[in-house]
């Protein structure tokens, strides 16, 4: 448990920092950050919270536009979540995007803060066509700690629970967390911080579901990879990305409420 007061939390990251998967364009993004930052605010009341992240962004560019505004505004916690995209892209070296993560722990940490990060589920245990991406991640996560390691930051072992494979973890297309994976995400950052109250109910599994109809799985690829994995090849070969326009949601510190 931690004794450490915090009242600045700012969130650096891609799509699941910003919030995808949990509420959406119209309504609101949600996601894990503002669920760790209610955790937050329920044991340190003034809590302000800022969030930097932009979907569809590298851990470059992550690091490259949103370290500099982050340490402006002197957090005393930070999280910093990033890698997934540069995974899926065919040119993946994962010694420099963790090199871009542990710069951002290091200046982060330089300054004070208190900075925790996550590792990422095998997407091969949700999508089976994305089984090839496992060593990638699993390399990507061995990275992760090793540089957490370096310089003090806490790392909420996300990719460990079999619950992580659960569909219902998942939006439909199975590379954003749901609302209730979002807020499993939230409550395995406020155990791994030490908050008060805090336990490892998020590793939990989910109640049992009705059994999936044979022959389901394969029609269930099939409309997967018509609905989000074509789209998504064809922003790659156009060069686009689905940030491209897009800033910040909550690039200054203000109450939660706000």
């Amino acid at each position: 448990m931690t004794d450490r007061e915090f009242l600045r939390y700012v969130a650096l990251g891609d799509s699941q920092t910003e919030g995808l998967g949990d509420g959406d364009d119209t309504t609101g993004l949600r996601g894990f950050a503002d669920r760790f930052a209610g955790h937050l605010a329920a044991v340190n009341p003034g809590l302000q919270y800022a969030n930097l992240a932009v979907r569809g962004r590298l851990a470059g560019q992550v690091r490259a536009g949103q370290l500099g505004p982050a340490l402006a505004l002197r957090p005393d916690i930070a999280t910093v979540v990033a890698g997934v995209n540069d995974v899926l892209r065919p040119r993946f070296d994962a010694a420099e995007v963790a090199g871009h993560l542990e710069e951002m722990f290091a200046a982060l940490t330089a300054a004070g803060a208190h900075v925790a990060t996550v590792t990422f589920p095998d997407l091969g245990r949700i999508v089976p066509l994305a089984r090839p991406l496992g060593p990638r991640l699993a390399d990507l996560n061995d990275r992760i700690r090793e540089a957490a390691a370096r310089h003090g930051v806490t790392v909420a072992e996300t990719a460990r629970p079999e619950a992580v494979a659960d569909p219902r973890m998942w939006t439909t297309d199975r590379l954003h967390a749901s609302a209730l994976g979002h807020e499993r995400i939230a409550a395995a950052l406020a155990h791994a911080v030490g908050l008060p109250g805090r336990d490892d109910t998020w590793t939990h599994p989910l109640p049992p579901q009705a059994a999936t109809p044979p022959g389901s799985a394969l029609a269930a690829e099939l409309r997967w990879a018509a609905a989000f994995l074509g789209p998504w090849l064809g922003r790659r070969l156009r060069g686009r990305s689905s940030g491209d326009g897009r800033t910040a949601k909550r690039p200054l510190l203000l109450p939660l409420d706000q």
